[in-house]
């Protein structure tokens, strides 16, 4: 079961080296094209954009198919788009094999997800979804730095075949080990956007938009906002990438266990609380190298350490459409991702780059009142189905024993009208039907009856039932 959710991880491990190494070679990538920074920054823009546009899509095109076979085939189109990428002699054909790549990612990631998520027991699906997600993390501590050397060494281009040398890899790996996983049943597009109308679930998405939104603020332009502390030595940057990932990984992974003994929402407060904290001391701490330093740890561990409690929600949420939650989940990092990128490059006209932190921090902050929002949806949700499971239920009444006195008076009460003994029940009850009210016990006691009833001609008839009692 562990080399499976493995491959899986190898996958994703491709994929997010690619997403995150276009940040560290930003500056070579604009000097080969001649263009700005900020144009540069739109090749993460397209690949972000492509992925949040498509996911949905793909899956719709896709919902007949094993899901071993979308992921085979996503993976095939990732690595074209690369090499694409990497041959790609002007802008404009980059851009168009960035959003090749993009494809691919959206058809192999969801996928990824959703397959860890059947592979395992529900108890054991925070630890899954963690490890597959490990992957992302584990690219930004090794892919992403190992592709800035690259970069810096040599060529932008060779960073991308190496980044197409992963994803055949991973494939070549899912086509050997990976088991035949039955697709979920066909839906359409229109089928697959439908859970947006819940609104639990758009909070959810809404929460994860717009905290990777305010993380993507300082990443795609991190050469930028750390040059203080790097010198602008791309080396310097590939190890600070490598750190951050190292704690990305971490705290994906102890996530996923503290989301499976705690829940997803102190996890989720948490994370964000502590990532405001962070990116708000991101202009001062990331003037020296120490600082940095700090700030990428904390970043990693929080940062990274959101995704899986945030995917536990939403599959608790919708546990019968997990694949297309899990789906549009990864299409809002993407969309927040792109739109970070697209603002951000808007943004670095009139602001210092220095200064993205504080704006980062007011975006995140915005995603933990989406969060608190969510989480209120769901409680009120609960329990408003609890409240509808009790009052839909049948009514269930038990009788109450009566006292010893009225049980012996209402078998006399019978008797004299010529009506039949009704025997207690074994719960003490003496009610014909035990789903009605039982008659409330007369008055009087065995004494009364006596005297009352001396003297009449159907004395005779109330002491046998008195002896009887």
């Amino acid at each position: 079961m562990e080399n499976r959710l493995i491959v899986l991880a190898l996958g994703t491990f491709a994929i997010g080296t690619d997403s995150f190494v276009v940040a560290g070679i930003l500056p070579d990538v604009a000097r080969s094209l001649g263009i700005g920074i900020g144009a540069a920054g739109q090749l993460i823009t397209v690949y972000a954009a492509a992925y949040a546009v498509l996911t949905p899509i793909m899956a719709a095109l896709t919902a007949r198919w094993p899901r071993r076979r979308v992921l085979l085939c996503g993976l095939v189109v990732f690595v074209f788009g690369n090499l694409a990428t990497a041959l790609s002699p002007g802008l404009a054909l980059v851009l168009a094999s960035r959003a090749v790549a993009g494809l691919g990612a959206a058809m192999f990631t969801p996928a990824a997800s959703a397959s860890a998520a059947a592979l395992v027991p529900p108890e054991r699906r925070g630890r899954a979804l963690a490890m597959v997600i490990a992957g992302l993390s584990a690219a930004t501590a090794l892919g992403a730095p190992t592709g800035t050397v690259i970069g810096t060494l040599g060529s932008w281009r060779l960073t991308m075949w190496f980044v197409a040398a992963l994803g055949a890899l991973a494939a070549l790996g899912v086509a050997a080990l990976l088991p035949r996983i039955p697709g979920p049943p066909p839906l359409g597009l229109r089928a697959r956007l439908a859970p947006l109308g819940d609104a639990r679930v758009a909070a959810t998405l809404a929460t994860t938009l717009l905290v990777f939104g305010g993380l993507f603020f300082v990443y795609s332009y991190i050469n930028l906002v750390l040059d203080r502390a790097t010198g602008g030595d791309g080396t310097v940057l590939a190890a600070l990438l490598a750190v951050w990932g190292v704690a990305a990984t971490i705290g994906n992974l102890v996530s996923g266990r503290l989301t499976d003994r705690f829940g997803n929402r102190p996890v989720i407060n948490g994370a964000i609380v502590i990532l405001a904290a962070d990116f708000v001391l991101l202009p001062w701490a990331g003037a020296t190298l120490h600082g940095a330093v700090i700030v990428l740890v904390v970043w990693g561990l929080c940062g990274w350490g959101l995704l899986a409690p945030q995917q536990h929600r939403l599959i608790a949420i919708a546990p019968a459409i997990a694949p297309i939650v899990l789906a549009l989940s990864g299409a809002a990092v993407y969309a927040g991702a792109a739109a970070a990128s697209a603002i951000g490059a808007i943004a670095l006209r009139a602001l210092d780059a220095h200064r993205l932190g504080l704006f980062s921090a007011a975006v995140i902050l915005a995603g933990l009142i989406a969060a608190e929002t969510a989480q209120a949806l769901i409680r009120r949700r609960r329990s408003g189905t609890a409240s509808a499971a009790v009052s839909q239920a049948p009514l269930r009444r038990r009788c109450r024993r009566p006292p010893r006195a009225a049980e012996a008076a209402e078998a006399c009460r019978r008797a004299l009208h010529g009506q039949p003994r009704i025997r207690s029940a074994p719960g003490g009850s003496i009610c014909a039907n035990a789903g009605r009210r039982p008659q409330p016990s007369l008055p009087f006691t065995l004494r009364k009856l006596r005297f009352r009833y001396n003297n009449r001609e159907n004395a005779g008839t109330v002491t046998e039932a008195i002896n009887g009692c």
